[in-house]
């Protein structure tokens, strides 16, 4: 089995909702166990500030599924949620389903980049991350409860559990 970390946003159409419905969306994917769920955490949005707050979490999942495949999965689900995708990367989504780490796999394919490119850079995938998983060492050494430690909390706040199934 595979152990891997997801991060889950949304800023539109009620984003605790989205975020709760994609948990609950994965958890019925029938190759995929959710092992621990974060908390949610509310963040200003990168990039363009004309647009809301963005909601997340970190899920850990267990899945035999490979990275390839787990990203169909999760682009479903994104589709399935009305995502649109646009050349606008910082913009406004519905829903926003990355795969952070899988395994201690390091994975540079032209639709994957593992473990993702941004995550050591974003409070909102470092903390949750950190709240589930605070021994993790990540793929090239570093230690997640460090990296976690000096970032700047950016008005990031914590929001409670979700309620998903």
């Amino acid at each position: 089995m595979n152990s891997v970390f997801i991060g889950i946003g949304s800023n539109l159409s009620d984003p605790k909702i989205q975020v709760t419905k994609a948990v609950t969306a994965i958890a019925q994917v029938s190759t995929i166990t959710i092992s621990k769920v974060s908390s949610l955490y509310v963040s200003k949005p990168m990039g363009p500030q004309d647009q809301p707050d963005y909601v997340n979490a970190v899920i850990e999942i267990n899945t035999a599924l490979t990275p390839i495949a787990l990203l169909d999965q999760l682009q479903a689900i994104e589709n399935t949620a009305g995502r649109v995708r646009k050349d606008n990367r910082w913009g406004a989504r519905i829903l926003d389903l990355d795969i952070l780490l899988f395994n201690q796999d390091i994975i540079n394919e032209e639709r994957l980049v593992v473990p993702h490119y941004g995550m050591k850079l974003r409070e909102f995938v470092l903390l949750p991350l950190a709240e589930i998983a605070p021994n993790l060492i990540l793929p090239d050494g570093d230690v997640l409860l460090e990296l976690s430690n000096k970032i700047k909390r950016n008005a990031l706040e914590k929001q409670g559990k979700i309620a998903w199934h």
